[in-house]
């Protein structure tokens, strides 16, 4: 079976830091790009950070210079470092395999002030 699972949300406080993990199955998981979405309250889902299999990356502006997508492939895991966290970094965060459409089941980061 594929499958992604998510871990290492909670609550931080703004100004902090939290590394998300995503553990991953399957046999591609070295060719396939990942994903970091994001879904905050009455919002909709976000794409914030993207890898691919040679480790090149992206992000949307409003993670850029705060968080860090990485992979490891043998360990096949995706983390995402954040930091700097703000209030407005509060959602759901999923992460996704590209090939197939598999998505985690998400984790909650909560960011207070």
């Amino acid at each position: 079976q594929e499958r992604l699972v998510e871990s290492g949300g909670g609550l931080v406080q703004a100004g902090g830091s939290l590394r998300l993990s995503c553990a991953a199955s399957g046999s591609m998981f070295s060719v396939s790009a990942m994903d970091w979405y994001r879904q905050a309250p009455g919002k909709q889902r976000e794409l914030i950070a993207t890898i691919i299999g040679n480790g090149a990356t992206s992000y949307a502006d409003s993670v850029k210079g705060r968080f860090t997508i990485s992979r490891d492939n043998a360990k096949t895991m995706v983390y995402l470092q954040m930091n700097s966290m703000k209030d407005d970094d509060t959602a759901v965060y999923y992460c996704k395999r590209r090939e197939g459409d598999i998505w985690g089941q998400g984790t909650q980061v909560t960011v207070s002030s």
